[in-house]
């Protein structure tokens, strides 16, 4: 959709999650960028034009259909919420007065978060109400949503457990006393990152993370020791109990995406999530 100041709405893959979830990953495609930004650069922290990043965050918002919280990735394992009141716990300001945090779960509705990636592992995670939930649950299915930045430091520190753990907290307190672990379901969807085919790293880099995350050692299609993110992001969902979709999309290899490991000077693309507003 082009609006009327020229900006062209970056172009999305939306990923099913839940009826009153609006869930996607953003390409390159589309927005205001130009190069090597181009065109839907959502990272304020690459030298690109404010500007224009600012207009391609908009677009964002205007197709996931919600206001966006963004987090500013610090390759950590905290996780903020996001509420009415702005970010809690207060985290150190980022760009723009994102929080420097990895991982964001909100309850509210109508509410977008979002995660930046650009080889890293942008994770959106859904906790939904389970079909045989009492008479006294809320109407709306969906309870709590998260984005996260899974990079290879992530990874082996834990955000992701982190904020599966803080996205369950988050539902149950949404449901109130009494509620039990069987009443929520969680779900995620893995979105594009550099596979372990080409994400190339020193043998004792393998093994420090391999150590952590056994699932993450690899070997790229030239026979050197690499990591694969996605699959340590999986290992870790599966084993905290999620149910787990994985986009087979590597980052390194699809031009549709930025990869800072192909271009060096790239932009960021995103994982954004909202549960729609009821009426």
């Amino acid at each position: 959709m082009t609006h009327v100041d020229g900006q062209v709405d970056p172009q999305v893959l939306r990923v099913d999650l839940a009826v009153d979830v609006s869930a996607l990953f953003t390409t390159r495609g589309g927005g205001a960028s130009r190069p090597p930004y181009d065109g839907a650069n959502l990272g304020l922290g690459v030298a690109d034009d404010p500007g224009a990043v600012l207009a391609n965050r908009a677009g964002v918002a205007r197709v996931l259909g919600a206001p966006i919280t963004w987090a500013r990735a610090v390759h950590g394992r905290d996780v903020a919420r996001v509420g009415e009141g702005g970010v809690l716990p207060a985290a150190t300001p980022g760009d723009g007065g994102t929080p420097d945090v990895d991982a964001l779960v909100t309850t509210e509705r109508g509410r977008g978060v979002a995660a930046l990636a650009a080889d890293c592992v942008p994770v959106l995670l859904a906790a939904t109400l389970a079909p045989d939930a009492g008479a006294d649950a809320p109407a709306g299915p969906t309870l709590a949503v998260a984005a996260v930045h899974s990079g290879r430091r992530g990874l082996a520190a834990g955000v992701v457990p982190a904020a599966v753990a803080a996205l369950g907290r988050a539902a149950h307190e949404a449901l109130g006393r009494g509620a039990e672990a069987s009443d929520v379901v969680l779900r995620a969807v893995v979105g594009p990152a550099i596979c372990g085919r080409c994400y190339e790293v020193p043998q004792e880099l393998r093994d420090e993370v391999a150590a952590v995350v056994p699932e993450a050692a690899a070997t790229t299609s030239w026979g050197t020791p690499s990591l694969d993110l996605p699959a340590g992001v999986l290992a870790q969902l599966q084993a905290a109990g999620v149910d787990v979709r994985v986009l087979p999309v590597c980052t390194h290899e699809d031009p549709r995406f930025f990869s800072h490991r192909r271009d060096g000077v790239t932009g960021r693309f995103a994982g954004a999530i909202a549960t729609r507003r009821t009426r």
